[in-house]
Parts: C-alpha cells; structure tokens; sequence
C-alpha cells in the first residue's frame, strides 16, 4: 500500500515539474514581466531564436552513470522543433552496447518498462555526429536505454524526459 502511494506521489511530483519547466520564465530573475497581459518595453516573455540542436547529456554524451534527468532539469528550456542529438560509442569488445528508446507513457518512465517503447536509435546509430530526434509537438517525451533489459534505465539513470514549450508564446 505504501508502495503505491510513494508511486502516485512520485508521478504527481514529476508531472508538476514537468508542468513547471515547460511554462517557466528565465526572464523573471531580470525582472522581465512584460508578458503579464502588457507589452511594454523591448522585451518579450519567451522570445527564442530559431530551433536548436542540442547534445544530450552535453560533453558527458549518452553513457552509463550519468544523471540525465538532472542534466535534462538543467539544461531547459526545450522547444517545440528543437533536435535532440544522441551521441554514444558502438558497442566493442570493451564497452557494452547503448540505444535510446521513446517511452510511451509516464508509468513506463517511471518503471523502465520498455516493452511498448519504440526504439528511435539503435547499438550503432550514436557513433560520430549521433543520431537526431526532433520534438515534433507539444507533448512530453520520455527517453531512455534499452539495454540490458532496461538495467541502463533502472540503474544507470539512463533516462530523461522533456515537454518542450511553444515558441514565441507570450503568457
């Protein structure tokens, strides 16, 4: 019982957070609050340049033992057209293999369950400049590996989300 209330709680937390990264305002600590219903000054609320490439993970790249849910926290904000780019070694006799699956749902997030995942990258796609995924919409997107039968997800915190926001949104 105390199983599942953990679990609920845990899912409430993380899709209020995902609900915070997704409208939050990094112009308010410079005291912008022009998109409070006014338009005055020069400033805009979430005025962005056009859609990013972004590496996942950064330098760090896409391996076992890094946090990428703390990574992903930190380096929002992510938009609506932004390519995600997963870079990570083909497997060799030295290293074991990774891929990036897309989970369908927060449950399967929260469990590692990849049985209805979708693999958008295998073992050998990750090598050289990595493989793109672009956020194509308005939706969150749960990413993770699916190696080892989901122990690179459980254990190796190999698995982030994101909701990106809608660009040039004025709230």
């Amino acid at each position: 019982m105390g199983s599942k209330f953990a679990q609920a709680l845990f899912a409430m937390l993380l899709i209020a957070s995902m609900v915070a990264s997704s409208v939050a305002n990094k112009d308010w600590q410079q005291r912008n609050y022009t998109g409070w219903g006014f338009n005055h000054g020069p400033y805009h609320l979430n005025k962005t340049e056009g859609p990013k490439k972004i590496v996942v993970g950064g330098s760090e790249n896409w391996h076992y033992g890094f946090n990428y849910a703390d990574w992903s926290l930190k380096n929002a904000s992510f938009y609506v057209k932004d390519t995600l780019v997963f870079k990570y070694d083909p497997p060799t006799n030295s290293t074991g293999p990774h891929s990036v699956y897309l989970l369908p749902n927060l449950w399967s997030f929260i469990h590692c369950d990849l049985s209805q995942a979708k693999m958008v990258g295998s073992p050998t796609q990750g090598g050289g400049n990595g493989f793109e995924f672009v956020l194509k919409s308005w939706q969150p997107y749960y990413f993770a590996c699916g190696e080892h039968g989901g122990v690179h997800c459980k254990d190796g915190m190999m698995r982030f989300f994101v909701f990106p926001k809608l660009r040039g949104w004025h709230y």
